[in-house]
């Protein structure tokens, strides 16, 4: 015989015969590579398509997109917006609503246009001197680029929508629709073109609204200036003079009026000394707040001074002011008077407020306030225009035109200096001095604005209504304020504040690239045209040529014509500010089912339907879009156009600093999905406090891939083991193991959390259920506790079979609940378990739990036998370290338990088999002193000992039964059992 018939046989490769998972789910993601092919697959089977399909008929959940503007790459910010609107579709989509989400971009505006004019500025060209129709054509290409570009930016996030059609508020008819909004406007007479300060811009030379405006650091001169009494005067009062403080000197010339406060204690002080240089001398008197003099006295390097007496509100009341450019300058000799005003403070100043009504909102309200009384007095109410459109002094401030408030860069002129100068001159230049103080800026040139007297045009909040019931603008805001949801509730008291004290909205811009202000107001007098059939002859015009068509007609008449004369009207050519174009985005993308068919026939929760408008944009559109939109549907329509309103914060580096190129601290979503992929930002955003400001960088990312890698490794370990589950072979819920009816009570409890999480938005919740779940609860403990069930489990093992049904519906709860955050991740998941030319796990709904599943007794139960199994595992740990045992089959622990209600629920459990040892003792006591415990879990004492017995060679338990079955000498009867049907199925002989 040869050698090889003498030799022993060779030992059996046990492996072959276990079920150990088989998938093709990587373990490494490669998301930047593996996300681009599921979004090729989406598209191809039209998954936007399926998903409208599949909800058709159900209640509709729309979320409305707030419009970025087309202007530039998607930064982080936008990221976060556009990753949280679509987990909140995809989430009420999987609660089982129709939930629809169309894209939008804004497309006018100054952003855009600014972007042109910088480009005519690089290559020397003057954009006055270019045909606006031209320029028109400029800014629309432009937009439309990067409306392309961010379309593509926002798909690689995974953003489901209606690419192909979104919404763009340069469409024609989108055009038309805000036209017919505004026009709506008009015809209620809601729309009027008045004189009031707006904030300017001197670069951008245009009216800017509060939410295109941000504040800034800036250092202004300030003065301290005296007005003397002119009339009214009696006694003491005579030569005395009020004294006002400003951060503004270039705004004296416009002066018209000084506030006071009947609230505020006023005494009459005089110099007592003073340096023989100084403004303020010995002898002159002043009146101030008594709580302000002495910071006043000290500005004014006054060494000592006398309070004479009070000065009651009624006798100033009783004065007039001169000017104090009056007897020094020609043109300031008129009266000012003093008015009681609510806004004067003693926070800072002298108690008195220099009033320049064409400089200053609350300035501009106690004026005309008090135009009535002023009149009968017999001063001159009319506001002057002190500014113009370059920030030059004008006419209207004599001694001073042409002196520059700020120049054509935003850099400050000569206006203060002179105006300085002059106060000096007239001797009533008390102290100058410095502030660096928040100031607002435009917040795209950065410059500091102006507060600047120009005719606008206005929407009125505070106009009874006959279309509105009679009702203001403002009042039906605030009720549709309170008639909304907020998100989170803060949200409604700041907008409500918002509303509450804001002017009327002005709405035109003196820029091209819009929708123009398309009113015609009779020449000669400020009033408007209100005609249906002009008003349909415009709308249609544009729906078929765009906002064009009212630039390509100068004097108007393809619209007025037949019924008026051109010649009897002036046609407005300022266009409207692109806050009210994307304020009336509802009206052609909620309320056009031609234009958006999937948004059709949606009845609003508040209008007694089960269908739900959504807005979900960043906090600071509270006073940006949230409100725009609010007003503009409040005045045509009487309500809000959402029911649901959601904020989130901004994103700042680790630290909490903001983002910013010059600090290098810039995180680009772009890079993030180009080394980690999409669904690591959209884990970051789904597990983030969205409410509050949000916090990214390199540490925080890994941190999000260390999260993922578990997640993503649970699902295959799922998926590895499910390749053994055969169909057809379940186990009826009460002849499972008890382990596995616990997971199923465990996905019933998610059941009813993650689904409460999701109708209320709280993704930050829904990760934190799933990640301690999947970590916790499966791998760290079910996963650990079934593999040697499910790898050497027989065929036919009833426990086997269970815990891969249980498996399976784990696996398949878990993905669809997982969906929304790992849109990428989820869906390879799902098709690797359910392979379809055309299926995808965002088509499915949330599945029914049955109610047997739940069952609190068991979980209790459970919690306690996973409380002794904590105290086990750890003392296991440490005999690892120690090296004196290598895995916990090796050990047999003794388990001591003195707690009663601890010891009952271990009762009829293999507690051998949950803590992943060959053996276990378990006795009733306190333990030996130096048995292992946990603070945490008191009762419970372990002492580690090794288990006795040979190794198994197939399931490597070490116990006395291994070769107790002759056929398969060197292991378990239960591997035994497992062989022999092994063998059987594969006509495999035995080892025997």
């Amino acid at each position: 015989m040869s050698d090889t018939t003498d030799a022993a046989p060779a030992a059996r490769d046990y492996s072959q015969t276990l079920f150990l998972p088989r998938t093709e789910f990587p373990m490494r993601a490669g998301l930047p590579v593996r996300e681009p092919h599921l979004l090729e697959r989406w598209a191809g089977i039209d998954l936007y398509g399926r998903i409208r399909n599949a909800a058709a008929g159900r209640p509709k959940f729309v979320l409305h997109d707030g419009p970025p503007y087309a202007n530039g790459n998607i930064h982080i910010g936008t990221a976060l917006n556009k990753i949280l609107k679509d987990v909140i579709v995809r989430s009420q989509g999987a609660l089982g609503y129709d939930a629809n989400y169309v894209p939008g971009w804004d497309c006018h505006g100054l952003p855009i246009e600014w972007k042109i004019e910088e480009q005519y500025r690089a290559k020397g060209r003057n954009k006055d001197e270019v045909p606006v129709i031209e320029f028109r054509q400029e800014c629309r290409t432009f937009a439309g680029h990067w409306l392309d570009v961010q379309r593509e930016e926002f798909k690689r996030l995974g953003v489901t929508g209606d690419w192909d059609h979104p919404y763009a508020t340069m469409a024609f008819p989108a055009e038309a629709a805000i036209a017919r909004e505004l026009l709506t406007f008009a015809m209620t007479g809601q729309l009027y073109r008045g004189s009031k300060p707006v904030m300017w811009s001197v670069v951008e030379k245009t009216a800017l609204a509060e939410a295109e405006v941000e504040y800034e650091d800036h250092v202004s001169d300030t003065i301290f200036a005296a007005f003397p009494i002119r009339e009214g005067a009696a006694g003491d009062l005579d030569g005395a003079r009020i004294v006002i403080w400003t951060t503004t000197p270039w705004t004296i010339p416009g002066n018209r009026a000084v506030a006071y406060s009947r609230k505020v204690s006023y005494g009459l002080y005089r110099v007592t000394q003073a340096p023989d240089d100084n403004w303020a001398r010995p002898g002159d008197t002043f009146i101030l707040a008594d709580t302000l003099a002495s910071g006043v006295f000290s500005a004014a390097r006054v060494e000592a001074q006398e309070r004479l007496r009070d000065v009651a509100p009624e006798e100033l009341a009783g004065l007039t002011l001169s000017h104090p450019l009056g007897g020094h300058i020609s043109g300031y000799d008129f009266p000012v008077p003093l008015l009681d005003g609510e806004h004067v403070t003693e926070e800072a100043g002298t108690g008195f407020v220099h009033t320049a009504p064409g400089h200053g909102r609350e300035d501009f309200e106690i004026w005309t306030a008090s135009g009535r009384m002023l009149a009968q007095r017999g001063i001159d109410t009319r506001i002057p225009y002190t500014v113009d459109a370059d920030g030059a002094l004008t006419g209207e401030a004599p001694g001073f035109t042409g002196k520059l408030v700020l120049n054509h860069k935003g850099e400050k002129g000569d206006a203060n200096k002179a105006v300085i100068a002059a106060l000096t001159e007239s001797g009533n230049l008390i102290a100058r001095g410095v502030l660096r103080h928040s100031y607002p800026h435009s917040w795209r040139s950065k410059k500091p604005v102006i507060f600047r007297n120009t005719p606008q045009w206005f929407i009125a909040l505070d106009k009874p209504v006959e279309s509105l019931r009679h009702r203001t603008l403002r009042e039906v805001s605030l009720q549709a304020i309170a008639d909304t949801e907020w998100v989170p509730p803060q949200g409604r008291n700041r907008i409500n504040g918002m509303v509450e004290n804001r002017p009327d909205w002005v709405v035109s811009r003196q820029r091209a690239w819009g929708v123009p202000i398309t009113v015609f107001v009779r020449k000669g007098t400020s009033e408007v045209l209100r005609d249906e059939r002009v008003n349909a002859r415009i709308v249609e015009a544009f729906a078929a040529e765009g906002a064009d068509a009212w630039f390509t007609d100068s004097d108007g008449a393809r619209f007025l014509a037949p019924d008026h004369d051109p010649a009897d009207y002036e046609k407005v050519t300022d266009v409207l500010d692109v806050w009210f174009d994307s304020g009336s985005t509802h009206a052609f993308v909620l309320d056009d089912p031609e234009a958006f068919p999937g948004l059709a026939g949606v009845r609003r929760r508040r209008d007694g339907g089960a269908d739900t408008v959504m807005y979900l944009e960043g906090s600071d559109q509270h006073r940006g879009w949230f409100q725009s939109s609010l007003l503009e549907s409040a005045g045509t329509r009487g309500r809000a156009p959402y029911d649901i309103v959601l904020t989130h914060g901004f994103v700042l580096d680790p630290k909490g600093l903001k983002m910013s190129k010059s600090k290098g601290n810039v995180v680009a979503p772009q890079n993030v999905i180009k080394d980690s992929g999409a669904d690591i930002l959209r884990l970051w955003v789904a597990a983030s406090d969205y409410a509050d400001d949000l916090r990214i960088g390199p540490e925080i990312i890994k941190t999000f891939a260390e999260t993922y890698r578990k997640l993503r490794n649970s699902l295959r370990w799922m998926l590895g083991s499910l390749a053994h589950r055969v169909p057809g072979e379940d186990v009826p819920h009460g002849r499972m193991p008890e382990l596995e009816r616990f997971i199923l009570h465990r996905l019933a409890e998610l059941d009813g959390e993650i689904r409460e999480a999701y109708r209320s938005f709280d993704t930050k919740r829904v990760v934190a259920l799933l990640n301690g779940f999947m970590t916790g609860d499966l791998s760290a403990f079910y996963f650990d506790v079934r593999k040697d069930t499910l790898y050497c489990d027989p065929i036919s093992s009833t426990a086997r079979r269970a815990a891969l049904q249980v498996i399976d519906e784990t696996f398949r709860r878990v993905t669809i609940w997982l969906a929304p955050v790992l849109a990428f991740t989820a869906d390879e998941a799902w098709l690797d378990r359910y392979p379809s030319e055309d299926g995808s796990v965002h088509l499915q709904i949330l599945p029914e739990t049955p109610a047997a599943w739940r069952d609190d007794a068991l979980a209790a139960r459970w919690q306690k036998i996973r409380r002794v199994r904590r105290v086990v595992t750890g003392a296991l740990e440490i005999e690892r370290a120690q090296k004196r045992i290598g895995a916990s089959l090796e050990a047999a622990p003794i388990v001591h338990v003195s707690d009663p209600d601890l010891l009952g629920a271990l009762d009829g459990i293999d507690f051998a088999e949950v803590c992943i040892t060959s053996a276990i003792r378990i006795e009733a006591g306190e333990g030996p002193p130096d048995a292992f415990r946990l603070d945490e879990v008191r009762g419970v004492a372990v002492v580690p000992a090794l288990a006795e017995g040979r190794k198994c060679a197939r399931s490597w338990r070490v116990t006395p039964d291994v070769g107790m079955d002759g056929d398969y000498p060197d292991v378990t009867p239960r591997d035994a059992r497992a062989l022999r049907e092994w063998d059987a199925a594969h006509g495999t002989a035995s080892a025997a």
